[in-house]
């Protein structure tokens, strides 16, 4: 009952008006508040209903009076916007005044196109020089509206061959762009430069400038110089040695020179501006002889044509011999101009050159056929020296091989210890005698291009190995050491030279180092192998390092030729050379030497190593010592030094010297040897390897044998290979002999 009194007392007081007197609303609270009283004692359903439409009339009247308030405040903010607006409005007016009087005031034609390219203002200047489409250009016009109508103005002046269709479309495609500038004629005589920004909303403001007076000083200025033009073009033609003439499009002589009226013996009226081209041809045409099949209407015809993509050119002569070329280009603007020059001094000069250049050619060709000829015959000399080396060197191998057999079958006798000693050293100097015929027969190999690489993948782990065997003992001999650092690398090389490379290296660093170290390597390097060879050896001078590669040049003078014959580096240049393998050299007196050789890696496996020679002091079998060998040996010294060795080893030897007597007595006797040991050089008849391929006819492929021979030559290497035969090289060295025959297998 409280809250419901509490809201009628509300209700109640929401009905004083506010502008009513003070004791008019005491009056009224003192009726309202006796009613309440009388409402909350005297309180039945009837009253109730009707106090609650009371109640109710009281609340709606005090929502009505709310929004009448909203109402009046929403009223109030609208009347204040609505003059804010006026105001803007106002101040909106001004500035488009404002705007319109500054573009008025500018003394270009303007014109503002919004985004949507409709007309939003211009000024009375734009298309002033259009008076016929003036009134037409009022805002909200489209462009290609206003494009239209400045198409139809008679006082828009259109380029030759634009129609107002065309003009249209150029000045839409031009309105794609952001910005351009042309020159456009309007009016009699008078011009405007039109250009076009592109704003940063999206409109178009146009530019319109007139030009008129400064076309008209560029025309005068240009007239002008036109004129200076002509005067300085007609001074250049007086003081040219041609005779020179210019016509327009219309084929009408517009200027000459002197020179040409000479050159025609034409008097000068009959040369005159304006003149047809007919009419000079037609004077002239009499006065020169054309070549053969070049009539004078060659010329006629050129100067006819449409377009003349090409110059004219054409020699004449006169009666005197004297000679003429005429010349004509076409111009720019339809016209040519022609020239005609005498050319007899240089003709006459030409044909003295091309004389005298036959002559030349007569003498260069003569000199080149004694060149032919003295290359054919150097190469045939060298050719011969080749040949000559090789059989030289075979015909010293044989006896040397013949002797060393001799001293290796005293080696066993009893002997006393000076006569031992002088055997060693004859040994020795047969071994350096080897060498010397081994490293000619390289160089000669090398030289002659004979010499056949099989480039493949090289394991140098175990070629070093064999190194450190074969040159270790020497070193330590002269008190040095030797140090070969173990590697895995695998590169592409040859390696038979590439061993031999390394042997010369090695062997020449050993020969000329006193004292301290030698030491082979192999360093990576980039993308390649660098194999070194470094010494503690004296070093070699600047000016003598491009000598040192020179056949038979020591820097030592005086070394022995037990020491050599200065070859062991001339056989690497060229073996490096041939293996396309980079040779460097870094030395200097008193800090040694560094010889090095560059080599690409290898990605294959590498090529099984070739078993190294056998040992000297091999063990042999001691139930082989009955054997039966075939000799097949035309040398009759080597064979005779090869029986005797072989009988003192207890071996029994046939020894023949052909192949034929070989196969007549294995017909003969029926015997099949042990081994055959067959000479490959056998004289007029077959060669060591027919032999062998006769004798396995008849004793089949299982026979032993080995080829003996001094020939190096990659023909007879292939040739050995197919058949499977190994090689005994001359001179033969006893060990190498005793392991073929006694060795265990």
């Amino acid at each position: 009952m409280n809250g419901l009194a509490e809201r009628d007392l509300d209700s109640a007081l929401s009905l004083i008006n506010p502008q009513d007197t003070p004791e008019r609303q005491n009056q009224k609270l003192l009726t309202i508040a006796a009613a309440l009283i009388r409402h909350a004692e005297e309180m039945t359903e009837d009253r109730g209903a009707a106090y609650a439409q009371f109640q109710r009339a009281a609340m709606l009247e005090d929502q009505v009076r709310e929004r009448t308030r909203d109402l009046e405040r929403t009223l109030d903010l609208l009347n204040a916007t609505n003059a804010r607006l006026a105001e803007a409005s106002r101040e909106t007016e001004a500035a488009r005044q404002n705007l319109a009087t500054a573009i008025e005031t500018v003394q270009e034609g303007f014109a503002l196109f919004d985004p949507q390219d409709v007309l939003v203002m211009c000024n009375s200047r734009f298309n002033a020089l259009l008076p016929d489409i003036r009134d037409r250009l009022v805002p909200g016009l489209h462009f290609t509206d206003y494009l239209r109508i400045a198409a139809g103005s008679a006082f828009l002046g259109l380029p030759e061959g634009m129609t107002p269709q065309d003009w249209i479309e150029m000045r839409l495609q031009r309105h794609e762009q952001h910005h351009f500038i042309l020159t456009q004629r309007m009016g009699p005589d008078r011009w405007m430069q039109v250009s076009e920004h592109r704003t940063r909303d999206g409109g178009t403001v146009i530019l319109q400038t007139e030009v008129t007076d400064l076309i008209r000083a560029e025309r005068e200025a240009r007239g002008r110089m036109l004129d200076d033009q002509a005067a300085v073009l007609r001074a250049t033609l007086e003081h040219l040695q041609l005779g020179v003439c210019i016509f327009d499009a219309r084929l009408q002589l517009l200027g000459w020179n002197e020179r040409l009226a000479e050159f025609l013996t034409l008097p000068r009226t009959r040369l005159r501006q304006g003149m047809q081209f007919d009419s000079l041809f037609e004077q002239v045409r009499g006065q020169f002889i054309f070549p053969s099949g070049l009539g004078p209407y060659r010329l006629a015809d050129w100067v006819q044509r449409h377009r003349r993509r090409h110059p004219f050119q054409m020699e004449v002569t006169r009666e005197g011999g004297q000679i003429y070329e005429i010349f004509a280009q076409s111009l720019p603007d339809g016209g040519f101009v022609m020239s005609l020059s005498d050319v007899t001094s240089e003709r006459s000069a030409l044909a003295a050159l091309s004389k005298t250049n036959e002559t030349l050619e007569a003498r260069v060709a003569e000199r080149t056929l004694e060149l032919e000829d003295a290359l054919a015959l150097a190469e045939r000399a060298n050719a011969s020296r080749a040949r000559f080396v090789a059989a030289a060197s075979h015909d010293l191998l044989q006896p040397l091989s013949a002797a060393k057999l001799f001293l290796a079958s005293l080696s066993d006798d009893a002997l006393s210890a000076p006569a031992r000693k002088t055997l060693e050293k004859a040994q020795n100097a047969l071994g350096s005698v080897e060498g010397i015929l081994g490293a000619l027969l390289d160089i000669s190999r090398l030289e002659s291009g004979r010499a056949a690489v099989e480039p493949g993948s090289v394991a140098l782990g175990p070629l070093f190995r064999q190194l450190a065997d074969e040159f270790t003992p020497m070193a330590a001999k002269k008190g040095l050491r030797l140090v070969i650092r173990p590697t895995e690398a695998v590169v592409v090389s040859d390696r038979s030279y590439l061993r031999r490379i390394l042997q010369n290296l090695i062997s020449n660093a050993l020969r000329y180092t006193a004292r301290g170290t030698v030491l082979v390597a192999a360093r990576r390097r980039g993308g390649l192998w660098r194999l070194e060879v470094r010494d503690s050896g004296p070093g070699i001078a600047p000016d003598d390092q491009a000598l040192i590669f020179r056949e038979f040049h020591r820097v030592n003078a005086h070394a022995s030729a037990a020491e050599g014959m200065g070859l062991g580096l001339a056989i690497v240049e060229r073996a490096a050379a041939l293996l396309q393998h980079p040779l460097d050299l870094r030395s200097a007196p008193g800090r040694g030497s560094c010889f090095a050789v560059d080599l690409p890696p290898a990605t294959g496996p590498a090529q099984p190593l070739p078993e190294s020679p056998a040992r000297p002091g091999a063990e042999r079998d001691p139930e082989a010592s009955d054997r039966l060998v075939l000799l097949v040996e035309n040398d009759a010294e080597l064979s005779g030094a090869m029986v005797q060795l072989l009988e003192q080893w207890g071996v029994t030897v046939l020894d023949v010297a052909s192949g034929e007597e070989a196969l007549e007595l294995i017909d003969a006797t029926g015997v099949e040897p042990d081994i055959c040991l067959i000479d490959y050089q056998l004289g007029d008849g077959m060669d060591g390897l027919d032999c062998l391929a006769a004798l396995r006819d008849r004793l089949g492929d299982a026979v032993p044998a080995r080829l003996v021979t001094a020939n190096r030559s990659e023909e007879m290497r292939q040739r050995a290979a197919r058949m499977g035969v190994p090689i005994l090289p001359k001179p033969i060295l006893p060990d190498a002999l005793s392991d073929v025959l006694f060795a265990r297998p």
